[in-house]
């Protein structure tokens, strides 16, 4: 299983959704690019495999980060889970 993150400006939660295959992700992932990068569509909706009940719909211009990670592997053999950084203590 293959989970797309997306960071929102001011949000501090993260928004995910999951697909089976890499390829699956890996065309989410390039959606969501595309989307920021020409600015249209201006609302964009994303569904999830893994529950098919969860739908998500953002504004494109509030995007500021999405990560594709494999959910299998991620946090399993680092000990931390998936994200876009981690705070330690000293920093």
């Amino acid at each position: 299983m293959f989970m797309i993150d997306v960071v929102l400006k001011n949000t501090p939660s993260i928004l995910s959704v999951q697909r089976k295959a890499a390829e699956d992700a890996e065309a989410v992932y390039k959606q969501i690019t595309e989307a920021i990068a020409n600015g249209n569509p201006k609302v964009l909706e994303l569904t999830c495999e893994k529950e098919a009940s969860k739908r998500i719909t953002m504004v494109v211009s509030e995007v500021i980060a999405v990560q594709v990670s494999d959910k299998a592997g991620a946090g399993s053999t680092s000990g931390r889970a998936p994200g876009f950084f981690a705070l330690t203590a000293g920093e």
